[in-house]
């Protein structure tokens, strides 16, 4: 099976050298960095250690980042995709669990979820996670543990999906889309690491905001599939 690992990265100097060597020393994956016109000196690390890179001209956001990754692995005739954070919270330990779920059985989607087995700690962010929780299982009734969690595999017919439908997003209302187009979802347990260097792109405010456009881009993911249907 033939997989591909998306590496979005924007200002991830500090971390994208270790990300990559963790990809390379734990699987035997194909993986390409969308370097998203990084602000910092990304680029450059990544050109002095020869890593696989596509380096866009202007930051247009992880959701370009994505899709240009997902054309990329169309193009050259890929099986799997995996979604992959440039910032090292991400184990390439755990990758090879979620291609052995879409290859032995038959899931279009697995997600690397850090709370199958562990239950989410008391904070603000992961009292969001839960509401996301809840309104997917309203929704599509499926439960999806750690629906923010932004290490993903999806098969050859989700990666065409992507393609062929570019407001499709690496975020959880695309969970529900394409759950609600019969596509079949998995989570498995994995471990994650802080963050080492750089900050997150969602600050309290931006968390707040980002958990609101998800409610109500959800809720109209399932006015629109119920009105297709």
């Amino acid at each position: 099976m033939k997989v591909l690992i998306i590496v979005p990265a924007y200002n991830e100097a500090l971390n994208i050298e270790k990300t990559i060597k963790d990809i390379m020393e734990n699987t035997t994956y194909d993986y390409i960095i969308i370097n998203d016109c990084s602000k910092d000196n990304t680029k450059e690390v990544c050109q002095k250690n020869n890593f696989n890179m596509i380096s866009l001209p202007i930051n247009y956001g992880l959701t370009s980042a994505i899709q240009i990754g997902m054309k990329y692995a169309y193009q050259k005739h890929y099986d799997v995709v995996i979604q992959f954070d440039g910032d090292g919270q991400h184990q390439a330990k755990y990758l090879k669990k979620l291609v052995e779920e879409i290859e032995k059985n038959n899931y279009d989607i697995v997600i690397g979820s850090r709370f199958v087995e562990k239950k989410k700690p008391h904070s603000m962010r992961m009292l969001g996670s839960s509401l996301l929780t809840g309104i997917i299982k309203l929704i599509t009734g499926k439960t999806i543990k750690d629906p923010t969690s932004g290490m993903r595999a999806f098969n050859q017919k989700v990666i065409e999906r992507f393609i062929t439908n570019a407001s499709l997003s690496p975020e959880p209302d695309t969970l529900v889309y394409l759950l609600k187009k019969k596509m079949k979802l998995k989570e498995v347990q994995v471990e994650m690491s802080e963050r080492e260097f750089g900050e997150s792109y969602l600050n309290p405010i931006k968390s707040m905001y980002y958990m609101i456009n998800m409610f109500f881009s959800i809720i109209f993911i399932r006015a629109i599939t119920r009105k297709n249907n």
